[in-house]
């Protein structure tokens, strides 16, 4: 298996998009902004975007220690969907999948946004009663999801094997049609260019090395290695890094870091036509525009800021993709790589006000972040603008930790990608 770092796959999807780095010098960047946002990923640059365009605050600086897109945003396997179980996380990823719905348009910038929809396999009895459960909550929350007998499942997803001796069988599926994937750094690229034409700076190669309080515990700025940078607000939006950042300015965060790996296959013609997850044998597949399929494991089970992780979880994830897809046991694998994830104690996200003053995070998305990149965006925009949570990121409080009124989707995420 050849190996290839997160970097070298961003550095590839670089080189397909020539010159895209150079088709704006970065800014030197002013001794004053308004705002400013730590990480230029997909949801820091679409906070910006949103900043920009739904409250008209545009002295924005998106400050990156690397180059735009170069974290997880490039490291995820594109999926996305809404189908979560509890009302909190059905409201801020259907928010988000509206928005995709119309992002290209949105941006004038192609995401490649495909809903060719996400199917989600049942193999027991249990699989069965949980999968039904969320589709009965995700039609009341106004989320599409449908059950799938065996042979309707044959029927979307030919490949896929329902025969009766396997070790899985397939007994059921749920369906979202509304699902599918994008493009990961097409989604940064749009947002970065959409927003610098508002007027937004982009400072790529500026690491903030700390956070800067008054006398009286507000925040004032950062401070990076292109020097200090002054605002009265600052979005950290840094992930697999938010608790390193806010230890700066005092603030102890409940997350933990993880490896998060996946791989691509060689390229082949067209034959996966949607996302097929498995919770039970924990698998998740799906088919790129330029024919790898795209396969994603679970997180490592130690806590690691490593871009790396364990052979034994990719090992464990291609022998239940070949247990489910048996077509595709002589692929040969081309790439892996690993990305960092913020995991919170009820692996559901943070995007709230902080108790300093001016400092604001959007953090602990765990696997699910790349879905909700336009919906995050845009609520946390509004929480920082607003000095106030958006009504469907209000239940995504630092409190919550401390109140006990969790949002346990760890238990109803079913895969928790």
């Amino acid at each position: 298996m050849r190996k290839f770092s997160g970097f070298a796959v961003v550095r590839e999807a670089m080189r397909a998009h020539k010159g895209w780095a150079e088709q704006w010098n970065t800014p030197e960047p002013r001794k004053q902004y308004d705002v400013i946002i730590v990480g230029a990923g997909g949801h820091g640059l679409a906070t910006a975007y949103y900043l920009a365009k739904e409250f008209g605050i545009t002295n924005v600086a998106v400050l990156e220690k690397g180059w735009l897109g170069g974290g997880n945003t490039g490291r995820n396997t594109t999926i996305i969907r809404s189908n979560y179980l509890y009302d909190e996380s059905a409201g801020i990823y259907n928010h988000a999948l509206k928005l995709w719905e119309g992002l290209s348009q949105e941006l004038n910038y192609n995401v490649m946004f495909s809903q060719r929809g996400v199917m989600m396999l049942a193999h027991n009895v249990h699989d069965v009663q949980v999968s039904k459960r969320h589709v009965h909550a995700n039609r009341l929350n106004g989320v599409d999801n449908e059950w799938l007998t065996p042979q309707q499942v044959k029927d979307y997803c030919p490949p896929i094997n329902i025969g009766k001796s396997v070790r899985y069988p397939i007994v059921g599926a749920a369906l979202q049609r509304r699902g599918g994937v994008a493009r990961h750094d097409a989604v940064a690229w749009g947002y970065a260019r959409a927003a610098a034409d508002m007027g937004v700076h982009i400072i790529q190669n500026c690491e903030v090395k700390g956070i800067n309080r008054g006398s009286d515990g507000a925040v004032t700025g950062v401070e990076t290695t292109r020097g200090t940078i002054n605002a009265k607000k600052v979005g950290v939006v840094a992930a697999g890094h938010t608790s390193v950042l806010m230890e700066m300015a005092g603030v102890q965060m409940p997350l933990e870091s993880f490896p998060l790996q996946a791989l691509v296959s060689e390229p082949v013609k067209p034959i996966l036509p949607c996302v097929v997850m498995s919770s039970s044998v924990h698998a998740y597949i799906s088919q790129s525009d330029k024919g790898e399929l795209v396969i994603g494991a679970g997180t490592d089970q130690y806590a690691s800021y490593s871009q790396t992780g364990s052979m034994h979880i990719l090992t464990d994830t291609l022998e239940a993709i070949c247990e489910v897809f048996p077509i595709f046991s002589r692929m040969k694998m081309m790439r892996s790589w690993g990305g960092i994830v913020d995991v919170t104690p009820d692996r559901s996200p943070i995007l709230a006000k902080t108790p300093v003053s001016g400092l604001f995070v959007n953090c602990g998305w765990g696997t699910g972040g790349f879905k909700a990149t336009p919906g995050s965006g845009n609520v946390f925009a509004h929480t920082i603008a607003k000095d106030e949570p958006h009504k469907i990121n209000a239940g995504f409080t630092l409190e919550r930790f401390r109140n006990g009124r969790l949002i346990d989707e760890a238990a109803a995420a079913a895969v928790a990608h």
